[in-house]
């Protein structure tokens, strides 16, 4: 025969059932209290900071293209009224 009685096995099963319950439980919580969170700012209409790093990026983008843009103006418009004073006609 054993040296532990029967009944620690049964005792230790019923703990290790119990802690993994307890666990499954957790794990549904949070998922829970996550999805919540989540509706939350859905409803605040608020953003993550991820996306706004992204249009932070964006406009970033944009702002130097547009600079870009009007030096590439401001060069052209100079060499077109430099065309044009090389060709008015001279008195």
């Amino acid at each position: 025969m054993s040296d532990r009685p029967r009944i620690f096995d049964d005792l230790a099963g019923v703990a290790g059932g119990a802690i993994s319950a307890l666990a499954g439980l957790r794990e549904e919580a949070e998922a829970m209290v996550r999805a919540r969170i989540d509706e939350t700012l859905r409803k605040l209409d608020l953003v993550r900071r991820d996306e706004l790093d992204a249009m932070a990026e964006m406009a970033a983008n944009a702002r130097a293209g547009q600079e870009a843009a009007e030096a590439k103006l401001a060069d052209l418009a100079a060499r077109v009224a430099a065309l044009e004073s090389a060709a008015r006609p001279r008195k």
